[in-house]
């Protein structure tokens, strides 16, 4: 009896649903490893580095991503209950919270509409069609919430789950450095702008920043993805409604 090759070992592992997990947590372990090596360089965000290390096993191994994801769906299951535990350090920023609602809110409604408003707008510009436009739009919400929006206006669900995690993982990279370059310093705002405009990915590296940048994170991620539902649908059709206008004059 001859011994198994690397190739047998590998479809045997493969057909494990605990190699996705594995896979994941260890690229991410590897990831947040170096991410500390560089001293917290945004460019090194662990999220990024961790998805080009699982794309490079799966390309080269010849994984189907069905296959990974058998295992990659517990973590991914986890994402609920992470969403729900941001209420902890929001309660603790409550009584900020209650003197902010007003700036709040109106930093909800601006930030949703010229998302969504400029990725459709600079979508058509370039010739897009309406199909990539409509994905387009609710990119900045959070993946469950943003998917379910593309499917209702007419987009392509799998498209905007890829360019909600582009938007998210350029928000974190870029954002700390933005409110430098700025010189916006207060952590209420800068969280408020990193989960309007990065949802889950941005409110992570918010919370590395400091509690009170997460705290208002996290609450902007899930008031945005609210105001996504009610808003961008509306602003689909008012689109459209200039569109047409203009094409008929």
């Amino acid at each position: 009896m001859t011994d198994p090759g690397l190739k047998d070992i590998w479809v045997y592992l493969s057909a494990s649903p605990l190699l996705g997990l594995t896979m994941t947590l260890v690229a991410y372990g590897l990831a947040y490893r170096l991410y500390l090596r560089t001293r917290s360089n945004p460019l090194a965000n662990p999220v990024v580095t961790s998805v080009v290390m699982l794309i490079g096993v799966l390309v080269l191994t010849g994984t189907p991503y069905n296959d990974y994801f058998e295992g990659g769906q517990f973590v991914h299951f986890l994402l609920g209950p992470a969403t729900v535990a941001l209420a902890v350090p929001l309660y603790q920023q409550f009584t900020r919270l209650r003197q902010l609602w007003l700036p709040v809110t109106i930093s909800l409604v601006c930030g949703v509409t010229i998302a969504a408003g400029s990725s459709i707008g600079l979508a058509w510009l370039l010739g897009g069609s309406t199909e990539i436009q409509m994905s387009l739009a609710p990119k900045s919400a959070t993946a469950p919430v943003a998917m379910g929006i593309s499917e209702k206006i007419g987009g392509l669900p799998s498209l905007t789950a890829v360019l909600v995690v582009i938007t998210g993982i350029t928000g974190a990279v870029l954002g700390t450095k933005l409110f430098e370059w700025i010189r916006v310093t207060d952590d209420t705002a800068r969280g408020i702008a990193m989960g309007v405009a990065a949802h889950g990915i941005g409110t992570a590296r918010a919370f590395q920043v400091s509690p009170q940048m997460g705290a208002f994170s996290g609450l902007a991620m899930a008031l945005s993805a609210f105001a996504t539902a009610l808003l961008v649908p509306w602003l689909v059709d008012l689109m459209q409604f200039l569109v047409s206008q203009s094409s008929s004059s």
